[in-house]
């Protein structure tokens, strides 16, 4: 279980009530938002937040074993600015990095000059380039979605609920971006929720959107041994593919690592590709409380791997890199690491 049983607590307010054996009798709580009204009810027939009456589940989607997506020269040159702190890399790097993929000098240049013009890169006028606007912010969420933090969970969750009156698509679109980084799942069209166990300021940008859009409230399911916490995740994330991809893409590190740790160059571009494979999915982790996960969940383990390989694949690029310039230095500084796009 995932917590002790007890009366909801929700949106200000308090109600309930035990009878004299000790267990909690049904107390509904009903709380106007505006034209939106919000039933939390133990009783329900799937112990989930009714919204007007109707107990529809919108459950974040999980791929199952996705193909990798293919790199563009933007993509292959982006990821690896992004794994390196300072993101800052010199030219002659990023031209050979291009060259694993069959990328040529022309074509690595020439996505350079297009990031830069889009605002992505900045050249500093001396044979370098550092990342700027948006993907700055992504190498930080990237950088959380590789650490996993989390704070110590209450039992209470977190709902956003959009406020009344029309939006652009655009909005709502901006909307849906900004709750799946702060790693919400949507119960119903306009309901986002989430247990409250990641600090609200991970992700100001992110949250700035959400804030614009909707109305926040702490909340707490009623449970019963019919009807656990357990349930009420499993109808919101989709946890079994979650799973699946990180035992396989476990497997995968394994197998290259042993390659990367022989020195065989020839899986560097496969080892790029799976670097960014599993960075993405880290941002598709939940970040449940430890309380809420399933026995044997592979979080931690699959970021132990992915450290070990990481520092495996780093140290072979920098080899590999060193080797084939003329003037080594220019061509490696730091052991940059790979991030997904």
């Amino acid at each position: 279980m995932g917590r002790p049983f007890g009366p909801s607590v929700s949106v200000g307010s308090t109600s309930g009530r035990r009878s004299v054996a000790g267990s909690i009798v049904s107390v509904a709580l009903t709380v106007a938002v505006t034209t939106h009204t919000l039933r939390l009810n133990n009783s329900c027939d799937n112990c989930v937040w009714q919204i007007a009456g109707r107990d529809t589940i919108a459950r974040m989607p999980t791929e199952r074993h996705a193909p990798d997506r293919p790199l563009t020269a933007r993509s292959v040159l982006a990821s690896t600015l992004l794994g390196t702190d300072p993101a800052r890399l010199p030219v002659a790097f990023l031209v050979r990095t291009g060259a694993v993929f069959g990328l040529s000098e022309g074509a690595v240049r020439t996505a350079l000059s297009r990031m830069a013009a889009a605002g992505e890169v900045r050249a500093d006028g001396n044979g370098w380039y550092a990342l700027e606007g948006g993907l700055v912010t992504r190498q930080t969420r990237q950088r959380q979605s590789r650490s996993a933090r989390t704070n110590e969970w209450s039992g209470r969750w977190r709902m956003a609920v959009v406020e009344p009156g029309p939006r652009h698509a655009g909005d709502r679109a901006e909307l849906r971006g900004a709750m799946q980084r702060l790693r919400f799942a949507e119960q119903r069209e306009g309901v986002w929720l989430r247990p409250d166990n990641l600090d609200p300021d991970r992700l100001p940008a992110a949250m700035h959107l959400v804030d614009a859009q909707c109305r926040w409230f702490t909340v707490e399911p009623d449970v019963s041994l019919e009807h656990p916490d357990e349930e009420l995740i499993a109808q919101l994330w989709d946890l079994d593919a979650w799973s699946e991809r990180a035992v396989d893409l476990r497997r995968r590190m394994h197998a290259l690592t042993t390659r990367l740790d022989t020195g065989d160059t020839d899986a560097l571009a496969p080892g790029f590709v799976l670097s960014a494979a599993v960075l993405r999915h880290f941002g598709a982790d939940p970040l449940l409380p430890r309380e809420l996960l399933p026995r044997h969940w592979p979080g931690s383990a699959i970021r132990v791997d992915y450290d070990r390989y990481d520092h495996a694949f780093r140290d072979l690029l920098a080899e590999w890199a060193r080797s084939s310039v003329d003037d080594p230095s220019s061509a490696m500084p730091a052991r940059p690491t790979t991030k997904a796009l």
